[in-house]
């Protein structure tokens, strides 16, 4: 019996690593290849730091195709003992299909455990070395922050768009001064621009030639019939202050996915700052995505079993369904975050207590003899 575990074990295990390399390679980080090819092409990014990026967001794609991977491993595995009689066989001889299960299950539960130190600890420090990589490459180089026909949105307070850019000189320049509502309530058109670090603030120096002002109502800052005119100059200076996430501050304002499980719940400890419903979701999310592995394996055991398919794509065809429709609840749970009426908690866990439900039923009736 030991041989047996060890063959089906060894055959999970070795055939999911061999789904997340192709998953990760080919569906998640060939996305994100080709998003970095724009800040390569565009912004000047260094190849290596292409890497560094891609290296960053393999823990988040790896919450993912685990999963995946499992599920298309089971279906493969049982689909082609089933087909061959292989299950018949065994069961002909004492060995039943639950007793088989054992080493699968063994298997999800090691994953489950790998995917629940991604999500609370590897993923959001992987997300945190990310902001600070994009944060030094935007100090070292900040001609890179400006693209042709772009707008330029990480300076609080302040919105760029840059028509053109010749070497070291924008043109075209459109500066929008907004509220935390994002409403403009100023204006600065300019001909030409040149950017310079100010190394006693952190942020930019913005040399405008050929400015004007267009000041409007601070009451009423929509009405474009009350837009001023204001100054116009040749020459003058605008300062973009750095983004206050970075910084002294970064820790309070950084992103739900960028906490670690302790941070995490020591913002909601601390009241949330009224985002206490987007940290909940966040929070369960990472165990209810890792307890993914044990429900796509209590669903992919008879579900392979009784199709009795060993081919590949088959196995890859009904995991991919399985898939889309358990990461579809985390989607809309993630997308009702802010609606605590929506129960967006309870969707989370939804699919796992739905595939529980369904596998558990079909593997009793496959236990029965």
């Amino acid at each position: 019996m030991k041989i047996i575990d060890r063959h089906i074990g060894w055959s999970v295990l070795l055939t999911t690593l061999f789904g997340v390399a192709v998953l990760s390679l080919v569906l998640v980080l060939g996305n994100v290849f080709q998003e970095l090819m724009d800040l390569m092409i565009n912004r000047n990014l260094p190849l290596q730091s292409v890497f560094f990026f891609m290296w960053q967001a393999l823990p988040f794609s790896l919450t993912f195709t685990i999963p995946w991977a499992l599920l298309a491993s089971t279906l493969l595995l049982f689909g082609r003992m089933s087909a061959d009689h292989e299950l018949v066989a065994l069961q002909t001889c004492g060995v039943s299909v639950p007793r088989l299960c054992a080493p699968v299950f063994l298997v999800a539960l090691a994953l489950s455990g790998v995917c629940l130190w991604i999500n609370v600890e590897a993923a959001p420090r992987a997300l945190q070395r990310m902001l600070t990589a994009i944060s030094d490459f935007a100090q070292s180089n900040p001609m890179a922050l400006f693209v042709p026909n772009d707008v330029v949105d990480q300076f609080p307070g302040r919105k760029m768009y840059i028509g053109g850019k010749d070497g070291q000189t924008l043109t075209d320049i459109i500066i929008f001064e907004t509220t935390k509502d994002n409403i403009p309530t100023r204006m600065i058109f300019a001909r030409k621009a040149n950017i310079d670090r100010d190394h006693r603030t952190g942020g930019l120096l913005v040399r405008l030639e050929g400015a004007r002002f267009e000041d409007r109502d601070p009451q009423d800052p929509l009405d474009v019939v009350k837009i001023r005119n204001g100054l116009s100059f040749d020459q003058g200076t605008c300062l973009l202050s750095p983004d206050k996430r970075v910084g002294a501050s970064a820790e309070r304002k950084k992103g739900l996915s960028a906490r670690t499980l302790a941070e995490l719940s020591q913002f909601m400890a601390e009241g949330a700052d009224g985002d206490l419903s987007k940290a909940k979701v966040e929070y369960h999310r990472r165990f209810s995505m890792a307890m993914a592995c044990l429900a796509f394996t209590l669903l992919g055991v008879p579900l392979g079993t009784i199709l009795h398919r060993k081919e590949t794509s088959a196995s890859f065809g009904i995991s991919l369904v399985a898939a889309f429709t358990y990461f579809l609840f985390i989607i809309l749970a993630q997308t009702f975050q802010s609606s605590p009426q929506a129960h967006p908690v309870f969707l989370m866990w939804l699919p796992n207590i739905l595939f529980g439900i369904i596998g558990g039923s079909l593997f009793i009736r496959l236990g029965r003899p």
